[in-house]
């Protein structure tokens, strides 16, 4: 039986409890991050005490994961993007890239302990823990979260599956955590061996978790829910028995923005998610995730009060070769800012004659094709074919560049 109860009193806040809640919050992290040596130059001339809202975060540069490896490259570990260094801190982990990450032992650091409260974990249970503790933190941000709300933890990371089987098994696990697969490889290798494992409930991340797969665990008795989190921000958003999207976390503030600017997009709208953390230990502002989301209108029906979004739906870097250039969304949002009265814009890569060909679709209520395209050979350095299109035209799915053509051979 799942817990439909909450993990604390801020899930169900009111939206103007926890408007204040920011209006308190983020002045302090912006003038926390400007007295770090990381953000030198990023964060200049800002005056922390009217970003007071998600609105006011929307005039703040945004940082990205390029930003964070060249400052660690200058400045080990952390790139001076924390307040304590690296001795001041529980563990530091290595990303691919690399990148540093910084840990603490401290209570739900992570904010795990929230998602795995909703998949209906607790003091009865013991973790499979499928996550890699090696280098990598999803281990350990796994096993915060399990401390959080009082379950025991099997260490179990991958591999070796037979003894994955006998140690669930034996030990008695009854919830599993990892990438949404991997539980059914060792289900599947539990069948062979004739063994019945107890695991009813999965808390799953990582990796896409498809319908069918969920169905397969229902159809099995497990309950499988799945966070969205990663290694620099840990939880961002999790789902809940409602299973109508996912639910962002407490502690951190989603924007959706239009792939290569940090211009926020309306509601309902594909766009990539940056996030700001309100951890004071590691105060990242507005940073880009390269996710594509978009926010769900309305509030779960399972309670919780917090802003939804669909989930991931994509890579916002969208950079494209055309021609033997690269064309980049930054690029294409420099064409957006030259021209207030343009709306949106759309380069369209695709073949003709053997040959790349690119057109670029303006939404605008002025049809100034000689002047967009001025603009657009200057700023993509490339010449194509402008088309002028009626405002609302173009499709709202965050792609800023669409390839076309087909690599089949």
């Amino acid at each position: 039986m799942i817990d439909m109860s909450n993990f604390d009193d801020l899930e169900t806040r009111s939206r103007q409890e926890r408007t204040a809640a920011y209006a308190n919050g983020l002045p302090q992290q912006v003038a926390r991050a400007q007295k770090l040596s990381g953000y030198a130059g990023h964060l200049d001339g800002i005056d922390p005490a009217v970003v007071t809202s998600i609105e006011a975060l929307a005039a703040l540069p945004v940082l990205r994961k390029s930003d964070l490896g060249r400052a660690q490259a200058a400045d080990a570990p952390f790139g001076g993007f924390t307040t304590r260094p690296a001795n001041g801190f529980s563990h530091v982990f290595q990303s691919p890239g690399p990148i540093y990450e910084p840990s603490s032992d401290a209570h739900d650091w992570w904010r795990m302990g929230r998602f795995l409260h909703a998949v209906g974990i607790g003091k009865e249970d013991i973790v499979h823990n499928c996550f890699g503790y090696h280098l990598t933190p999803a281990g350990m941000i796994f096993e915060s979260g399990a401390r959080a709300v009082g379950a025991t933890i099997l260490p179990a990371g991958t591999g070796q599956t037979e003894l994955q089987v006998i140690a669930a098994r034996d030990v008695g696990s009854t919830a599993y955590a990892g990438t949404p697969d991997y539980l059914k490889v060792i289900l599947e290798k539990a069948d062979e061996m004739g063994v019945t494992l107890g695991i009813t409930k999965a808390a799953v991340g990582g990796g896409a978790l498809f319908p069918s797969l969920r169905d397969w665990y229902a159809a099995r008795g497990i309950t499988c829910l799945q966070s969205y989190a990663t290694a620099d921000l840990g939880n961002i958003a999790y789902e809940t028995p409602a299973m109508e999207g996912l639910i962002v976390d407490e502690g951190v503030i989603v924007e959706i923005v239009t792939p290569g600017t940090g211009i926020p997009v309306p509601e309902g709208e594909v766009g990539e998610v940056v996030v700001t953390t309100l951890n004071p230990d590691y105060p990242l502002i507005r940073l880009a995730t390269g996710d594509l989301s978009a926010v769900m209108a309305g509030v779960s029906p399972c309670g919780r009060t917090n802003t939804r979004i669909k989930g991931w739906m994509g890579r916002a870097d969208q950079t494209t070769k055309i021609k033997g250039m690269f064309v980049r969304p930054e690029q294409v949002a420099q064409v957006v800012a030259q021209h207030p009265e343009i709306i949106r814009v759309r380069v369209v890569a695709s073949r003709a004659e053997e040959q790349d060909v690119m057109t670029v679709q303006i939404e605008s209520a002025q049809p100034d094709v000689e002047a967009y395209s001025r603009t657009v050979a200057s700023l993509l350095k490339l010449k194509g074919t402008v088309e002028v299109v009626a405002p609302d035209s173009l499709p709202k799915d965050g792609l800023v560049i669409e390839d076309q053509r087909s690599y089949d051979g």
